[in-house]
Formats: C-alpha cells, structure tokens, sequence
C-alpha cells in the first residue's frame, strides 16, 4: 500500500513553523462548523466543545503513538439518542452524559479484546470489494449535507450559491494550479477568499463577536461539586442505558474511518499501530468529554478530506490544530469571529472535501482490480452503495443501523455468504 502514496509529508515528517501553523490553522477552519453544530443542537456549551475536541486529539495521538493523523470532533451520531435522554430527564444532562461516558468505556473494552485476538480477521472482513463501497459512502454519505450548506436547494438564497461556488473555485484552482506552500494550503485560502465574498453579499453577521468576551472559561460540566463549574451527576437509569448500543454503531463508522485513511496515507493504520490502539484513544476521548460536559468524540471526515486533498499527513500539523482549538475554546471573540463563517462557504468546501473521500474508495477497486465481471462483486457493491445512500435504516431493538454502519455490516455478511466463482 505504502509505494502506491506519494505524500508531501509522511505522518512522521515535520514542516516548518511558519507553514505549519498555517497547515493547522486549515484544519482548524475544517472541523469547526461540524463540532460547534453537534452542541448548539444540544444546547451545550461550545466552548466545551472546543476544548473536548483538542484534548481529545492529544488524548488519541498518545494512545496511538503519534503515529496516526486523525482529528477527533464532536460525533452526530449520538445527538438523537442525548437530546432524548435529555428530555425525558427535563433538560438535565445527567443520563446524556453518563451513557456517553460508558460509551467511552465501552470502546476501551472492545480495544481489549482486539489486542487479545488480534487483527488477521481484518482482510477476512474488510476485503478491497468490501472497502471500496464503504468509502464511497462514507464520502457521498455527507454529500446532502454539503449541498443543503451551499444552499443548492429549492427556493435557496442565490447569495449563499453564489459564496459556495466562489469557495469551491477557490479551492480547487489553487489546488491545481498553486505553486510552493500555496498548492499545499487551498482550503485556507478557499475559506478566506469565500468569507470575503460572502461579506460582501451581506451574509456576515458580526453581531456574536461584538457580544462575545475576549477571554472566558469553557463552561464545563462535572459529576462532582464545584465552586466553579456546574453539576450534573451519574445516572444509571435507563435513559442512560439507551445510549450504550449506539457504540456498536460507531465502533463500525471508527473502522471505516480508518479503512479512507489507510488508503490515503499508505498506512495499514488498523494494523499498525493497531485498531485496538485506536480504538483506546477514541474511546479515552469520548470518556474524557462526556466527564468535562461535552458531547462524544469521533474521527472527522473532514480532516481526512484535507489531508487527502493536500498530501501532508503530518501528525504534527494534527497536534497543533489540536493545541489551536483548545485556546480558542479561552478566547470568546476569535470563536465568536469563526462562527460567523457563513454556512456556505463551508458547503462549497466540504463539496470537494467529501467528493475526495468518496473517490478514494473508486481508487481502492480500481487498484485492487475488483473484477465487477464476477456477479458477487457486483451484488456486494451494489447493495452496499444503495442501502447506504438510500436513507436505509435497520433498527433491531435498542440498537438503530443506517448508513455507513448498516452498508458495512451487509457488505461484510455477502462477502462471506456469497459463493465465490470460478476465474474466467
């Protein structure tokens, strides 16, 4: 896997200071509107959040070494299931934050027993066939969210087109056409140039930044008292039971995650240093943020997008936007002025951000030379791309599949069923 990657800058590899800010900064402006959405839904403190989001990084780079460069931000798969618990709790967050805590736990035991069996059943379950599919709809499984943000929808605001576009041009000629540092950094300069476009259509609002203080503490949440911080406290009840089985569910999209990752940086990251290293930092982080307040951690597409868009898979480049993150979560007016980044000029990002991820997973059939000649190949691909873009969901009791999840596990199941045929 490792020749077929050409990367600017291996996971180990360092840039210097001055671009290296810049580089984080870009990954920074990547996460930000998808982990301040996940507690504005929930009524959390942002600036939490923020701060879960960094530490949680740094917590997974220790686990795995350092030698994996994901970024962990705020997960949407567990907002149903909190906003109910916190309902049914009358607006205590009590059951929330407990069930996200075992959550946390919960990956950690599963991290166990993956380091006592091992990895090898891995290639069994997740063959090219399988991987490739499960990419796609990791990628193309965002893509409604991108287009709804660039405000490709009926009876949409033409300004809001008008910014994405001007983004997404943005991005991709720098891309393309960029010489040096320029060529490595499209997404800053992107947002920058579709913020100045979306300000000169009226759609910036600094009214949250003239609001916002310079410097205040994250509001966090502890199952402690404290003169300080609020409380909320241990419920075991089964609000917070309801929660748990939804780990199932994202240890699947934690595994494909990694598969796009892998497949960009050349790296068998599941194997080396293991899923059940990644799997400890991922679940650490989740239990770290559930204890302080905030919402679950996971693996962000977005980073992904970048890294595989600009080749620089520095795992520096990923500590110091965690670093970035947790000062802004101090720093009222910079979270505030980053806020204020329309919705729009993140849709046109992201429109070319999760387009990379999807053809990547066209790029793991075409260069595994998955014969689509073979009627199984063609069953698992096809099932897999319908019942994951298709809105499909399977709910068997507590636990709810859909999507990359649902897509995965159906895939899996016909590659092991699905008689294999005589080459041709």
């Amino acid at each position: 896997m490792k020749e077929s990657v050409r990367l600017l800058l291996d996971v180990d590899e360092k840039p210097s200071f001055g671009q290296g800010i810049l580089l984080s900064f870009q990954h920074v402006f990547a996460m930000f509107g998808a982990t301040i959405l996940v507690p504005l839904i929930l009524g959390m403190p942002v600036s939490v959040a923020l701060f879960a989001s960094g530490v949680g990084t740094l917590i997974y780079q220790v686990a795995t070494q350092c030698r994996v460069p994901v970024y962990l931000g705020s997960s949407f798969a567990y907002i149903s299931a909190m906003a109910l618990a916190i309902q049914e709790m009358n607006g205590d967050v009590s059951a929330a934050q407990t069930g996200i805590l075992f959550v946390g736990l919960i990956y950690v035991l599963i991290a166990s027993v993956v380091k006592v069996i091992g990895t090898k059943w891995i290639d069994t379950l997740l063959p090219p066939i399988v991987i490739g599919p499960m990419i796609i709809v990791i990628g193309l499984g965002l893509a409604n969210s991108a287009v709804t943000n660039a405000g490709f929808v009926a009876d949409g605001d033409w300004r809001n087109v008008v910014a994405a576009i001007a983004t997404f041009l943005i991005a991709a000629f720098v891309n393309t056409k960029g010489k040096g540092f320029v060529k490595i950094v499209p997404f800053l300069i992107a947002i920058i140039g579709g913020y100045v476009v979306a300000l000169l259509l009226g759609l910036v609002d600094f009214a949250p930044v003239v609001d916002a203080p310079w410097l205040e503490l994250p509001r966090f949440y502890l199952p402690f008292k404290t003169g300080v911080f609020e409380q909320y406290k241990l419920y075991f009840g089964p609000e917070m039971l309801a929660i748990l089985p939804i780990a199932v569910v994202t240890v699947a999209e934690h595994i494909g995650d990694h598969t796009v990752l892998s497949q960009i940086c050349g790296r068998p990251f599941l194997k080396d240093p293991g899923l059940n290293r990644t799997l400890i930092g991922d679940g650490v982080a989740t239990a770290v943020s559930a204890f302080i307040g905030g919402p679950a951690n996971t693996t962000y597409g977005e980073n992904t997008g970048v890294i595989g868009m600009t080749r620089i898979a520095s795992v520096s480049v990923i500590r110091n936007a965690a670093l970035i993150a947790i000062a802004f979560s101090f720093l009222g007016k910079f979270t505030a002025l980053i806020s204020t980044i329309p919705s729009a000029v993140l849709g046109g990002m992201s429109i070319l951000l999760y387009g990379v991820i999807a053809s990547n997973g066209l790029k793991v059939l075409i260069e595994s030379r998955v014969d689509f000649g073979q009627v199984r190949n063609l069953i698992i691909a096809s099932s897999m791309l319908v019942l994951g873009l298709g809105g499909a969901v399977l709910s068997i009791g507590a636990i709810t599949l859909s999507g990359t999840a649902l897509s995965a596990i159906v895939g899996i199941i016909l590659n092991l069923i699905l008689p294999r045929e005589a080459q041709k």
